[in-house]
């Protein structure tokens, strides 16, 4: 980024708005009003909408001392995305709300667009609206992401049954490391300021926290394939946690299987250095975004057509409760804290 700052109060915020706004092209027929009037107006065309929120605070969500602004866009975006693709829905738009300090200039704003820009370009979405304000200190992101489903096609936390398969797409734990690595690092900084980071060879789970993906291309797959989960999250709180949460809607217990666990092998050996267990990290970290959902096992060789699902388990009767077997053999109750029941073997 270049040394000019402007200050956003130059532009005033209608100003503002206008100049980060002012160049987006609409992508979905469903949007009859975007950015510019007192609110959007869409049509789903008769399907059925699908509406989530995040609230992302500035030292609570991300630390702007390692996260570039760009990518802080994209997540925002992202992280919503995901969200509307765990219904099983399509997302199509956002409506964005910020709140900023004067230690933010225009530069850094349009920085943060950017990122959004990229993000809903990538999936496909219009940001249609939202709001900017000043805030006392800090930076503090809402974000509306709403999306269309076929009547009925959309999938709750609630319908899974005993005898369903417990799936996962992708790998897990990376982003929590990447985070692990990003906090050492800034912990080393601010010890001695000289010191450079060092990132090397770890770019995978720094990817994994920074520039998270939302997986858009499951329901796709979903879709093409006519397969309609039973029940479905997306793993924004570590996988012990998400698994708890459909057992607990859908008043079922569960089966997991350690070893099925999918870790990406960079995952693996950043948890070794980092003296971690990579189950521990996959059960705990969160922030992964992938979707954990459970299916009708008729469906099984439908989900071997992609490489981006793994079967980690099946549903069981509520009174057998949730539990892990371990690559030793042991069982033990999951917890929110998914690591605890693992130490020691």
């Amino acid at each position: 980024m270049s040394d000019n700052r402007t200050e956003v109060s130059t532009l005033g915020e209608f100003g503002l708005i206008d100049h980060l706004t002012k160049n987006i092209e609409i992508q979905n027929a469903s949007t009859i009003i975007g950015v510019g009037d007192d609110a959007a107006v869409i049509d789903h065309f008769g399907k059925q909408t699908v509406v989530t929120n995040d609230l992302l605070l500035e030292g609570v969500h991300f630390d702007l001392m390692y996260t570039p602004l760009k990518h802080l866009g994209y997540k925002t975006i992202v992280v919503n995305v995901s969200d509307i693709c765990a219904m099983n829905a399509t997302p199509t738009h956002v409506i964005l709300g910020l709140g900023f300090s004067n230690r933010f200039s225009l530069e850094a704003l349009e920085e943060f667009y950017e990122g959004v820009y990229a993000a809903c370009e990538k999936y496909g979405v219009d940001l249609i609206g939202g709001d900017t304000t000043s805030s006392q200190k800090g930076f503090i992101i809402s974000c509306t992401a709403i999306g269309e489903v076929a009547p009925d096609k959309y999938v709750k936390r609630s319908g899974a049954r005993k005898g369903d398969l417990l799936c996962v797409t992708g790998d897990l734990g990376g982003a929590f490391l990447g985070l692990t690595l990003l906090e050492r690092e800034k912990k080393i900084f601010m010890e001695s300021p000289g010191v450079q980071p060092d990132l090397e060879g770890e770019k995978y789970i720094v990817g994994r926290i920074l520039k998270p993906e939302a997986r858009k291309d499951i329901i796709e797959f979903f879709a093409n394939n006519d397969i309609t989960p039973t029940s479905m999250i997306d793993v924004s709180d570590g996988l012990s946690s998400e698994i708890l949460h459909i057992c607990k809607n859908s008043q079922v217990g569960c089966v997991l299987y350690e070893e099925k666990i999918p870790i990406a092998e960079e995952s693996r050996m950043a948890a070794f250095k980092f003296n971690l267990d990579p189950t521990a990290c996959a059960l705990s970290g969160g922030e992964d975004y992938e979707l954990l959902f459970t299916m009708k096992q008729d469906d099984y060789d439908k989900i071997t057509l992609s490489e981006q699902i793994s079967v980690i388990g099946y549903i069981t009767d509520p009174d057998a409760g949730a539990h892990i077997i371990t690559k030793g053999g042991g069982k033990h109750p999951i917890t929110a804290q998914g690591w605890n029941a693992l130490k020691g073997e």
